[in-house]
């Protein structure tokens, strides 16, 4: 009756306790079963191997590989190959695993059956890395013999050995073959660039935009010389009408000297004296004393108070020099003069053809700067195809380094290869079946067999234990209980031991 109301803990030992013998046969005859069916059942032993990768020596920072398959694919490639079916059926033959898997199987059926006992396992590492890349792999085989599974285990790594050390032609030779024809074609592009550049340089000397700043600061410093050569022309100028004006001024005074005598001569000399005093003075205005056309003055004055005083030194009579002919006998002032003259008309002259000179050149200036805001597109477009068509070559060459950099890092020893850290072992014991195994699984089925037949059986059972029981089958509460007779007697035997003990009578008790 207890499937009519919810079993508590107390419910459950009761029931084991009822059931003790029911849990504990199966839980008894469970290991027993399964430890004689493994040793019915064939066993299996399993023989490993552990392949590491070695990494490469050279980084690809330093040196960049050829080879654009990485490590992972190469394993895998590795163990496409050992097994296949060519492989595996060879496998089969040499070690006679028909016997093993099976007379009467087609050969299908028994490569698949040896690719199942063949497990390639991975090896992960325990630093991470940025590159997830196998540090090895392990290879199990299993087989029905411990002697075939070593064999068939060093043949299958033996395998991966010998196709790893197998030379891998990488496409560097394709590649630099590719390069090569891509850096002829880019050199000629650039040298037909490089002759455009260079031939439009001809065509427009000192015209280009990139002379423009140049031709800028020398157009400036033309500019400046041409006014200090327009300043020295206006003071040569200046200086000719002086001189040609003092020039006249004693011509005039030679002839009234002729005329009048030593009292004219000296009369011609005080008034240029007192003009030229007249002069140095306005000069002084605008002058220092420093300035040459002051000094120049200052002599001219010191030149004519000589000529006073001589003046006034020599007597009266005629001497031969006066009656020779006025050119011959110029006084030192006007030849003096007539030499200034003469010197700054040549200096005028002179600074002429500088000052056209200047401005021809600033013209020609003015005209290349001109020029090369004109030519700036047609430049600029030029230029602008030589840096592409040199980015280009640059980049290519580049790349051809590094190919044959690539090439002769391939050429030397493998940058992976495989080496066998544990070779194939001889198991000593099967791997199945695992008999402690086994046993431990049917003490565990006896368990739940046990358990579940117990169940069945208190499900079944309409028997009343106790006042829950009869609650929940009458529905009504339960006045009064009466003791079963085994519990009865149970007290009354602990009674009389608990008297006996007491020194009280056994028949006084109740």
């Amino acid at each position: 009756m207890m499937g009519h109301r919810r079993l508590g803990w107390d419910d459950y030992l009761a029931m084991g306790r009822r059931q003790r013998l029911v849990i504990l046969f199966p839980l008894a005859l469970g290991p027993a079963l399964l430890y004689g069916l493994s040793r019915a059942l064939p066993p299996r032993y399993e023989s490993d191997a552990l392949v590491l990768i070695q990494r490469q020596i050279i980084p690809n920072s330093l040196v960049p590989s050829a080879m654009t398959q990485d490590v992972n694919t190469r394993v895998i490639e590795l163990e496409q190959q050992g097994l296949s079916r060519t492989h595996l059926e060879f496998l089969i033959k040499r070690y006679d695993l028909i016997k093993e898997k099976g007379a009467g199987h087609p050969m299908e059926l028994l490569v698949e059956e040896l690719r199942k006992d063949i497990v390639l396992a991975p090896v992960k590492s325990l630093v991470r890395s940025h590159e997830e890349t196998l540090p090895g792999f392990q290879i199990a085989v299993t087989l029905s013999s411990a002697r075939t599974a070593q064999q068939v285990c060093a043949d299958l790594t033996s395998m991966f050995m010998e196709a790893d050390a197998q030379p891998r032609e990488p496409p560097v030779e394709t590649a630099t073959s590719f390069l090569e024809a891509r850096l002829a074609d880019a050199e000629r592009k650039l040298d037909e660039q490089d002759a455009k550049l260079a031939a439009f340089k001809r065509e427009h000397p000192h015209e280009l935009p990139d002379d423009s700043q140049a031709n800028i600061n020398l157009l400036n410093s033309l500019n400046e010389q041409l006014q200090t050569a327009s300043q020295a022309l206006d003071r040569l100028q200046q200086d000719q009408t002086n001189a040609e004006s003092l020039l006249a001024q004693q011509e005039a005074a030679g002839k009234a000297t002729q005329a009048g005598g030593k009292h004219g001569a000296r009369e011609t000399l005080e008034s240029r004296l007192a003009a030229l005093q007249h002069e140095l003075v306005s000069l002084q205005t605008q002058y220092t004393d420093d300035h040459p056309d002051v000094v120049k003055l200052k002599g001219e004055i010191a030149q004519v108070r000589k000529d006073l005083e001589e003046q006034s030194s020599m007597p009266d009579t005629k001497t031969e020099a006066e009656v020779q002919p006025p050119a011959a006998n110029e006084p030192a002032p006007v030849q003096q003069l007539r030499s200034q003259v003469r010197a700054d008309a040549d200096a005028i002259v002179t600074q002429t053809k500088t000052q056209e000179r200047l401005q021809a050149q600033i013209d020609l200036l003015q005209s290349r700067i001109q020029t090369s805001l004109t030519l700036e597109p047609a430049y600029k477009e030029l230029t602008r195809a030589y840096q592409t068509a040199q980015a280009v070559y640059n980049d290519l060459l580049k790349q051809k380094n590094e190919s044959g950099l690539a090439t002769g890092r391939e050429q030397g020893p493998p940058s992976e290869r495989l080496i066998v850290m544990d070779p194939a072992n001889l198991p000593g014991s099967p791997t199945f079946p695992n008999r402690p195994l086994f046993a431990l699984g049917g003490l565990g089925a006896g368990l739940v067999v046990g358990l579940f037949i117990a169940w069945v059986l208190e499900m079944r059972d309409k028997s009343l234990r106790n006042e829950k029981d009869v609650e929940a089958c009458l529905g009504l509460p339960t006045l009064a209980v009466v003791p079963s007779l085994i519990v009865l007697r149970k007290h009354k035997q602990i009674a009389a031991r608990e008297a006996g003990k007491l020194g009280i009578a056994a028949g006084s008790v109740t």
